[in-house]
């Protein structure tokens, strides 16, 4: 899994990198984050964007966001890449991913939590899995006819801050405002782990997923073509977060929690998801790492993850998880959204296809 060696060793090394995030984001559960979210790049995306009040969803602000970023710069930084590279459709993305987000948000879950809840023995997770892969499959098929999101070239340096920067910024600014008093999220938000615990491990998986170049939708991608190890190192995840279920005060394996028995729509949402995540280049965690790297078209993806959280809150869009009073599900809303988003994302990569300048003899 490691970038740029195929040697046995080394996809050894990238194995036991996947499964050391899957104890992190486990761990991450045992110190307080919500039941089988140790880290869900379309969720804690949306709640930040609730910190900032650009919706009335979940508020509090998640370190774990800028931990990824911050992580993955470092490792870039340290390893000597090239940090800055931009160029790419940058506005497709953005809007791509505010549909993948949309779906996650109607799942409960992007695809890295839904390796999280797979490892939790979530049933409606693994019900919803051949939705996902299914979404990934279609998004391959525009891409063997020559769909890409863009091809991104070198820029300049403080280009490739935009993401990192970004991250920085918001890590200031939440630390000052807790010296002022009590932040979003404080008393009746969304459960959290202790801020600075949060922001070291997540800085230990950015980097680490920098590493390996992991990516839930690459994983499901090598369900229909080689090589396998990316799709090894999503069981590593799935396999080091249900490690620690067995241990007391570990995430309680079979549990559903902030899911919903809606199972059509579970793999509906998450198809969108995964299909969304081909079409943009990444899946939402991804599209963090890929900006803590300098990629400027990430960052501005994940803009697109945050506008797509607050649009899922602000209209109704998202579903309801289930509670012992309530069963959740849906919303017919959200149902269309997720149709919406289907027909958009598919119109979007059939015009790239068709829109392709035609090849020229040399």
């Amino acid at each position: 899994m490691l970038r740029g060696d195929a040697a046995g060793r080394t996809r050894g090394i990238g194995l036991a990198f996947a499964f050391i995030i899957g104890l992190a984001a486990a761990s991450l559960v045992m110190l307080g984050n919500p039941g089988n979210m140790g880290l869900c790049g379309a969720c804690f995306v949306r709640d930040v964007a609730g910190s900032l009040g650009l919706h009335q969803g979940p508020t509090v602000f998640r370190p774990e966001v800028a931990g990824v970023v911050l992580g993955a710069f470092l490792f870039s930084l340290v390893t000597r890449r090239g940090i800055g590279r931009a160029g790419g459709y940058a506005a497709a993305r953005f809007m791509l991913c505010v549909f993948v987000a949309i779906g996650a948000m109607v799942f409960l879950g992007c695809p890295f939590r839904l390796l999280q809840r797979l490892g939790g023995g979530d049933p409606t997770a693994w019900l919803a899995l051949p939705g996902f892969v299914g979404g990934v499959g279609i998004g391959m098929l525009f891409e063997r006819r020559g769909y890409s999101i863009g091809k991104t070239s070198p820029a300049p340096f403080a280009v490739g801050l935009l993401g990192p920067g970004t991250a920085i910024g918001a890590v200031v600014l939440f630390g000052v405002g807790r010296l002022a008093g009590p932040g979003p999220g404080d008393g009746s938000g969304p459960a959290h782990a202790p801020w600075l615990a949060a922001l070291a491990i997540s800085l230990g998986v950015g980097a680490l997923l920098s590493a390996t170049g992991f990516c839930a939708i690459s994983a499901a991608r090598q369900v229909f073509r080689g090589p396998r190890w990316m799709l090894l190192g999503a069981a590593a995840i799935v396999a080091g977060y249900a490690a620690l279920t067995a241990f007391p005060g570990g995430p309680s394996f079979g549990a559903r929690p902030i899911a919903h028995g809606d199972w059509l729509w579970n793999m509906l949402g998450i198809g969108l998801a995964g299909l969304g995540g081909v079409l943009a280049g990444g899946c939402p965690v991804r599209q963090l790492v890929m900006a803590g790297e300098g990629n400027a078209d990430a960052a501005v993806g994940v803009a697109g993850l945050a506008a797509g959280g607050a649009l899922a809150h602000t209209l109704g869009l998202a579903a309801k998880a289930a509670s012992a009073t309530d069963p959740g599900g849906t919303t017919p809303a959200g149902r269309m959204a997720v149709v919406v988003g289907f027909v958009v994302a598919l119109v979007y990569a059939f015009g790239v296809v068709r829109g392709r300048p035609p090849a020229t003899a040399s």
